[in-house]
């Protein structure tokens, strides 16, 4: 299966190759420390999913079944590959990785999941398409975001310029009407998958799964002091310490 994304290219073609699924709002083009640091020891395909960078919009109709239509184009990527890879996913990005894995396991050596979105229903929820919409409409203030950022975050400069600049990119047909992921039994999921799994949380981390419900070997979680949402910005040290020690046992 070929795929109409676009894919950003990094690395080393004949190392190891990881996918970099971004999360809501973001881009291929939103990972700039975490290329700088493993790109001499990885091959990176870092994409724009549906609707988001300069990969395709969604149509009407992909858009009333988003969910299926983003994980169909993640599978799409993976069987695209010469050999099983790796998955890195952030929020969106790791619920559609943590999917993918589940329905096509073959394809994928590993997975790690920073803070992965939870899926809360079949249709969008008002209340956070109003957030996002509203942040998307502060964002045309690039300059003040960044300024903003910058005072608010302890994100590198590389960092809050790639978050920021990928927003005005953003499909808000997706955002209006798009915006769900559906209705899964969130620890099933964890409890299901197959290959080695790395979560990466937050210490808040209201949209992990249950882990006193989830009984799985493959499957490892760290908590990174001192952090939100985006994990591998506030503390990416830590980040990478405990991540960088599992890519190794799965190289």
């Amino acid at each position: 299966m070929t795929t109409d994304l676009t894919i950003h290219e990094y690395g080393d073609p004949s190392a190891p190759t990881i996918l970099l699924v971004h999360g809501v709002t973001e881009a291929g083009t939103s990972w700039p420390d975490l290329v700088a640091r493993w790109q001499d020891r990885w091959h990176l395909l870092a994409l724009d999913l549906r609707g988001h960078g300069s990969s395709p919009r969604f149509t009407p109709d992909e858009i009333s079944r988003s969910p299926e239509v983003l994980v169909a184009d993640v599978l799409a990527v993976l069987e695209a590959q010469p050999e099983p890879v790796i998955v890195v996913g952030h929020s969106l990005g790791g619920f559609l990785t943590l999917r993918a894995a589940l329905a096509r396991p073959e394809l994928v050596r590993a997975v790690v999941l920073e803070d992965p979105a939870k899926p809360a229903g079949s249709v969008p929820d008002p209340a956070f398409v109003a957030m996002n919409e509203g942040f998307l409409d502060a964002m045309a203030d690039t300059d003040a975001e960044i300024a903003r950022m910058r005072r608010e975050t302890p994100w590198s400069m590389e960092e809050i310029e790639a978050w920021a600049a990928c927003k005005g990119d953003v499909d808000r047909a997706y955002i209006h009407d798009g915006l769900f992921l559906g209705d899964h039994d969130w620890e099933e999921q964890f409890r299901s998958l197959a290959v080695p799994g790395l979560l990466v949380l937050p210490p808040e981390a209201p949209m992990a799964p249950d882990l006193t419900q989830v009984d799985n070997p493959q499957l490892r979680t760290v908590v990174i002091p001192g952090t939100g949402h985006c994990v591998r910005r506030d503390q990416p040290e830590a980040f990478h310490a405990a991540v960088d020690a599992f890519l190794d046992g799965v190289r």
